[in-house]
């Protein structure tokens, strides 16, 4: 693909970029296209960027302040990665718009701190935007508007916040104050750090708050914030604070590339999906606060890789502006606190820019991914997923048996669902890659098909998949179980899952318990595209491709006798991220006798020619009471 002609950049480097073509030079001349691209959408006084696009729940005044707090983040890393040298009225425009956005007079002035308000959030990032500017905005901004900015920042002393990575917004937003001398709050400060000790879960890894809560939300809130807190407060006040994050973010990172495929896309995971290439932030602070085991080709490789991804797919659009999804606009990767500005996290993912351009991330020679190298297997047990990646096609694949964005059930309660909410088609899924995106549309999710397991009701309604319970995860091998439920019936009927890794192939091993008369369903990966997927289908097997050849097929290889309709492919249209057009091939099993059945399933993702028929050869099978035994072609064995 070629990138947008509306960027306007400068020509690829392939000696120094061999893998992307692209420098220090695309980095600046996108932010310098996405800052200017603001401007028309900009209050009088610059203090709101009101962008065109669906309002979040907060209002258009609370989504005015988020389009200036999240894109002054995008300028504060230009401005101060470049000592100031950059356009005089770029500077001039978030120093008008901080004066006038604290003036109450000015017509459009910011909402006021108060407790959960979405304001919080935006506080935090003009707290450190104004701190890595400091010479060039703050330190020359006249001493009422310190003042006033100090007022409106004090809404945070004695606040109170949701409990998860909120914590960290007034963290951050105090730590300012005290860095001028302004009355702040040091209880809120180490309560809000020694909050998050208790989301630590090991091996670089928090959970977002209570509960089995992992996404991107980990790299681009919970590691990010606290070593942005250690910036301002300085090694002299960070009470060694700092070490700790520093070491627990290099940990993270060992395995952070493998969740790129060869193309620069992210895995398709989690909320707030349309932030994009704020899926960086953790890979440029490593650089940032010194502490990353990659290598400074492989960080440039990394991050310029997924900021190309997006280029070349029409992000940021015609307009320069990022839109409310992944590539177009698509709400259904939003949430409600969504607003048109929300999209301008991903400046988070130009954080680089405050390294200084001789800086070896910038002079290095670009080194391959992971999947570039070899096929890939990654068992991450603290969020409870595997990652394959495949070489020659250079897609990843994450295996889910642990995320499902939950709070924690209540001490003592035994329902296995027990302090779920309604299941979420980012979190719920057993699998997810670089290259497909769930069925989200509320349409079809209400089908639920794709990379799931469902019992269906005689009217077909489909069991949902709530609360994730891990039982392994090593190796190429990982376990779960989850409870199915069927309307007009208060059982809980238990799934386990185990799901086995084998080149591009994922086995997965189900034992389902269910009421006479269900029939058990399991899907694949959705693929969409612009143009309608080719789908074809036989005797326990079913296949969609699209028209680029990405295919996507399931093969039954134990349990699956539903006859002669026992596998099909299911078409929707405007349901997912990827593509207008998508379909998921799934298998349907004859109406189940009551009680337990096993069922083996070959999941297929790839850009490789796929025949399902040969497939069914490729894996043997054997079940044996309560072991199911799988040998590979190359000799390999497992037992489940």
């Amino acid at each position: 693909m070629s990138v947008a002609p509306h960027l306007h950049l400068p020509p690829t480097d392939r000696i120094l970029s061999s893998r992307t073509g692209w420098t220090r030079a695309h980095w600046e001349a996108t932010a310098d296209r996405m800052l200017d691209a603001l401007t028309p959408y900009a209050t009088p006084g610059f203090a709101q960027y009101r962008l065109p696009g669906r309002n979040s729940w907060s209002g258009v005044v609370s989504d005015g302040l988020e389009g200036f707090a999240r894109s002054f983040l995008l300028a504060a890393f230009r401005i101060a990665g470049a000592g100031g040298a950059v356009d005089p009225a770029l500077i001039e425009r978030y120093a008008a718009g901080v004066a006038a956005g604290t003036d109450q007079a000015s017509g459009e002035a910011w909402p006021r701190l108060t407790d959960c308000s979405q304001q919080l959030v935006e506080a935090a990032s003009v707290a450190i935007a104004l701190h890595e500017t400091r010479p060039w905005i703050w330190d020359r901004l006249d001493a009422r508007v310190q003042e006033r900015v100090a007022d409106w920042f004090s809404g945070f002393v004695g606040g109170r916040t949701w409990d998860n990575n909120w914590r960290l917004f007034q963290v951050v937003s105090e730590q300012f104050l005290a860095s001028v001398g302004a009355p702040y709050s040091k209880a809120d400060i180490e309560g809000g750090l020694d909050r998050i000790e208790d989301w630590y879960v090991g091996d670089g890894w928090y959970t977002d708050g209570s509960g089995r809560n992992f996404d991107y939300y980990i790299g681009w809130a919970m590691h990010l914030y606290p070593l942005l807190w250690a910036r301002i407060a300085g090694p002299d006040g960070d009470g060694g604070r700092a070490a700790v994050y520093r070491e627990r973010l290099g940990r993270f990172l060992e395995e952070y590339p493998h969740f790129f495929g060869a193309d620069g896309a992210p895995v398709h995971q989690g909320r707030s999906l349309c932030y994009r290439f704020a899926s960086l932030a953790p890979v440029w602070m490593g650089a940032v606060a010194d502490c990353t085991p990659l290598a400074p080709g492989l960080t440039r490789r990394l991050a310029s890789g997924a900021l190309r991804h997006f280029a070349e797919r029409g992000v940021p659009d015609e307009r320069g502006l990022l839109t409310l999804g992944w590539y177009d606009t698509f709400l259904p990767t939003t949430q409600p606190y969504s607003g048109p500005a929300s999209p301008y996290w991903a400046s988070k993912g130009f954080l680089g820019l405050l390294l200084p351009a001789d800086h070896e991330v910038w002079t290095a020679r670009e080194l391959p991914l992971p999947v570039e190298e070899s096929d890939t297997y990654t068992a991450l047990p603290a969020p409870g997923w595997l990652l394959h990646g495949t070489r020659h096609d250079g897609i990843v694949r994450l295996v889910n048996h642990g995320s499902d964005h939950n709070p924690l059930p209540e001490a003592g309660d035994t329902d296995p669902d027990a302090g779920a909410g309604e299941d979420d088609p980012h979190y719920a899924k057993l699998a997810y890659s670089t290259a497909t995106a769930p069925e989200s549309a509320p349409h079809a999710f209400a089908r639920n098909i794709d990379n799931h397991l469902a019992l269906l009701a005689p009217d077909g309604t489909p069991s949902r998949r709530r609360r994730i319970h891990p039982v392994s995860c090593e190796d190429r091998v990982a376990a779960s179980w989850s409870a199915a439920r069927l309307p007009g019936d208060e059982r809980a009927y238990r799934i386990g899952t185990t799901s086995v890794l084998h080149g591009p192939w994922e086995i997965r091993v189900h034992r389902v318990e269910a009421p006479e008369g269900a029939v058990v369903r399991e899907g694949g990966h959705a693929v969409a595209h612009r143009t309608s997927p080719f789908a074809t289908s036989g005797p326990g097997w079913a296949l969609a491709r699209t028209a680029e050849g990405l295919s996507s097929a399931v093969v039954g290889l134990y349990g699956w006798d539903g006859g002669p309709e026992d596998a099909e492919v299911a078409r929707d249209v405007e349901s997912n991220a990827y593509g207008p057009h998508s379909a998921v091939p799934y298998l349907r099993s004859a109406p189940h006798p009551g009680g337990q059945s096993v069922h083996v399933t070959l999941v297929v993702l790839s850009r490789d020619s796929v025949h399902p028929e040969a497939l069914r050869s490729a894996v043997r099978v054997r079940v044996a009471g309560d072991a199911v035994t799988l040998g590979f072609l190359d000799g390999r064995t497992v037992e489940v």
